[in-house]
């Protein structure tokens, strides 16, 4: 969430901002109920201040036994005022809270400004795209004879746009996950395995809503409101809500392996089927509390500590800054890492990195306190450490042999019993 003041202090200029990011951003509604707010709530201070002025008047009358009945008159009439304004005050605090909290994050100085991810920078290329002497399958056709992945029965179970990992699949999965959690681990990251369900305000404090209530999974009875995780980002973000940090003890770097959800599922394009895109994956992920003038400097770490797994996969990547308008709603900096996958012809995002300054800890009340100072709200920080679905499809298509089999990466043969090669199978049920 942004701060009103600095709204206040140049509207035009952060409207300016947000526009570069959301054009339709207007920050003229908050300015309004702002103005409506503060000036209802010093004509109620006023209204209390000559209800006490008059009351004290009326003890004097009584005192003096001279009539006050039109002075009580009088002050009855300010009781039904104040409650008056009261009421509408609170209406338009609600009204303030909800259009605050649909404005995005400014994105910092040095983004590009542009509505087009075509514009996007990339800023780093790692190793190179694989070359093949032979007619390269996607990791659908590899599956007819891996029998890695089980579509059709996920949809018998839940419908379209649901995973089933099945043998070596399931247990490439594990080892995948595994392996970004050491890689995490070993850079200094904290492991946790929070809820996958969240209250509605841990959702609010990511900044998931109430702009984006149409993309959760939620379960809403009598007895509970609440939401599946889109990322482990959410969870990890709420775990300081309402809470002051000694400075010292920053930064927070946590990492998670968790289950993700989200409504939206895949294109009817061959690009999105499979594992492209689902209503479910995994994902590892990084998030870390900082001081404001560390964030920068934990920025360039977690990119280093995502492209390290990549690395060691042995998997062509790239690093993309994104432009304004291809930013998430609570980032104010970020950087897509992109793998190639040869099914596809294409780069796709495998991790997402990102500074989203203040404006979550604002939504959480999540600060920190230096010595004597007041508490300052911390910077947090969040990143793909990676999300698994893509990863798998970029681990078979990239490492594929003529005959259909993959080779395995060494990092991972070990977790898998030193397995070195998926081989086809005609066996199947």
């Amino acid at each position: 969430m942004l701060d009103i003041k600095l709204i206040r202090k140049d509207s035009a200029g952060i409207d300016a901002k947000l526009k570069t990011k959301d054009p339709t951003a207007d920050v003229a509604v908050v300015l309004s109920l702002d103005h409506k707010i503060r000036e209802a709530k010093t004509k109620v201070e006023h209204l209390k201040a000559t209800r006490n002025e008059a009351s004290q008047k009326i003890g004097e009358l009584k005192r003096q036994k001279q009539d006050a009945s039109e002075l009580m008159l009088k002050v009855a009439s300010f009781a039904d005022e104040i409650h008056s304004l009261d009421h509408q005050i609170a209406a338009w605090e609600l009204q303030f809270t909800h259009e605050l909290a649909s404005l995005p994050n400014i994105p910092m100085d040095d983004i590009r400004i542009s509505q087009d991810p075509k514009d996007n920078v990339v800023v780093k290329i790692s190793g190179q795209k694989p070359e093949f002497n032979f007619a390269f399958k996607n990791h659908l056709e590899l599956n007819e004879k891996l029998h890695l992945f089980d579509f059709k029965r996920a949809a018998k179970i839940s419908g379209a746009g649901w995973p089933m990992y099945r043998g070596w699949g399931a247990r490439l999965e594990w080892a995948l996950i595994n392996y970004m959690l050491d890689v995490q681990i070993k850079n200094g990251f904290e492991q946790f395995i929070p809820p996958i369900l969240v209250r509605a305000d841990t959702v609010f404090a990511s900044g998931q809503l109430p702009k984006f209530e149409h993309q959760q999974f939620k379960i809403t009875d009598e007895d509970y409101n609440l939401y599946l995780i889109p990322t482990a980002e959410v969870p990890l973000n709420g775990m300081h809500t309402d809470e002051v940090v000694p400075e010292a003890s920053l930064p927070l770097k946590y990492t998670a392996y968790t289950p993700c959800f989200r409504r939206e599922a895949g294109a009817a394009g061959s690009q999105e089927r499979g594992l492209i895109r689902m209503h479910q994956f995994n994902k590892v992920e990084m998030f870390c509390f900082t001081t404001p003038e560390d964030s920068d400097a934990m920025f360039e770490s977690m990119l280093a500590s995502a492209g390290e797994v990549l690395e060691g996969l042995g998997l062509h990547y790239r690093n993309v800054l994104l432009v304004t308008g291809d930013m998430s709603f609570a980032a104010a900096r970020t950087v897509d890492i992109e793998v190639w996958l040869p099914g596809q012809n294409r780069y796709y995002e495998v991790s997402s990195v990102s500074n989203c300054t203040d404006y979550q800890a604002r939504r959480s009340n999540a600060r920190f306190k230096r010595k004597e100072d007041k508490p300052e709200f911390m910077h947090t920080l969040n990143g793909s450490g990676l999300a698994t679905s893509r990863l798998m499809v970029a681990l078979l298509e990239n490492n594929q042999n003529s005959d259909g089999s993959v080779n395995i990466p060494a990092v991972l043969q070990s977790r898998l019993g030193g397995l070195t090669k998926l081989e086809p199978s005609e066996v199947a049920f």
